[in-house]
């Protein structure tokens, strides 16, 4: 395999996996509401688990309220459930076809904790990308032993998957950042 193509699938499967953490602090509660905090809960829709951004408008009207309308108005008692289920800590009240959710503030105690787990999501992401770094350089090294590359070429190689991981790791850095700034801003 040459060495663009193995810092093509790194290069590839490293932005996945920020792409998959910044997915994740979307799910994460600020002080504000957000569609992102109920759009990816699974709703029991006639008998199959079904994301709820898939059977339902969310809108946000205002910063502290989240309005969810389904397509179709007999599932609003299973939303609901659904909400209640998961560990947002938010009330739904069903009102005709429609439910609401008041977003109420976030306690300093309850800032810190999402603030800790931010950091956690944001330690794991960084091992998925650093193991994406070691898979690389294991390939590299199996192609140099192979005779696909020269030995300068799989040193230049490496230092390459070791600047990409940085940038990544960067990138990670900075959603971590933003995302703090937003959980404790009240």
């Amino acid at each position: 395999m040459p060495v663009k193509e193995i810092m093509h699938d790194a290069e590839e499967r490293m932005q996945k996996a920020v792409e998959a953490f910044d997915r994740e602090l979307r799910s994460i509660r600020t002080g504000r509401a957000s569609a992102g905090l109920v759009e990816h809960l699974r709703v029991d829709y006639y008998g199959t688990a079904t994301p709820l951004r898939d059977i339902a408008q969310i809108a946000t009207p205002d910063p502290r309220l989240i309005a969810i309308k389904p397509y179709d108005p007999s599932s609003v008692g299973a939303i609901v459930k659904a909400i209640q289920a998961s560990d947002l800590g938010l009330s739904p009240s069903a009102d005709g076809g429609l439910v609401r959710m008041s977003v109420p503030p976030l306690s300093t105690e309850r800032r810190e904790q999402l603030s800790s787990r931010v950091k956690q999501l944001a330690e794991e992401s960084k091992i998925a990308v650093r193991n994406i770094r070691r898979d690389a350089n294991k390939t590299i090294e199996s192609e140099e032993k192979d005779g696909g590359v020269t030995e300068d070429e799989a040193y230049k190689a490496k230092e390459d998957v070791l600047e990409l991981t940085h940038k990544y790791e960067e990138q990670i850095d900075g959603h971590v950042t933003r995302k703090i700034e937003d959980i404790m801003t009240v």
